[in-house]
């Protein structure tokens, strides 16, 4: 998938299995991998998982970091070192490059299960989000629908006018 591509659209019900794996259907896996095969899980809210083509993550997250480094450097930053503790400890731990083994399945590593809220032999909502996919905790997941679908006309409306 090309920053342009088409967008990740539809919702799966899949189960992690016993060793942590989870399938990723055809519709989404097949466009995330067409940049290449180095992909990218992102903790994004408490019961969400995001993955991305690292071609695309990877820009991003290295502009960010290279932005704060120049800071730091320059002792643009020394006021802000709380700020920038916190910031560091998310980076550390919020992603980690990822690929997918036989038949598209995602091996969701430690720390990410437990984000996720998942347990072994659950269910996982595999969600496409437009430009990546996202992979939902059930709960988590209707929540946000029930607290997101009302906006969603204007929302569309604003993004296709």
């Amino acid at each position: 998938m090309s920053a342009a591509g088409d967008l990740l659209i539809g919702e799966f019900v899949r189960t992690l299995d016993d060793r942590h794996r989870l399938s990723l259907p055809p519709e989404l896996a097949v466009p995330l991998l067409a940049s290449g095969g180095k992909l990218v899980l992102a903790k994004e809210r408490s019961g969400c998982l995001s993955l991305w083509p690292a071609t695309i993550w990877k820009p991003r997250i290295d502009a960010a970091v290279e932005v704060l480094r120049t800071k730091l450097q320059a002792g643009l930053l020394t006021q802000r070192v709380g700020q920038l503790q916190d910031v560091g400890r998310l980076l550390s731990t919020r992603h980690k490059v990822v690929t997918l083994a036989g038949r598209d399945r995602l091996v969701v590593p430690e720390g990410f299960r437990d984000f996720l809220g998942v347990d072994a032999g659950g269910e996982v909502l595999v969600v496409g989000a437009a430009v990546c996919v996202e992979l939902w905790q059930p709960a988590a997941w209707h929540a946000c629908v029930s607290n997101e679908m009302p906006d969603f006309r204007r929302r569309i409306d604003e993004l296709t006018a």
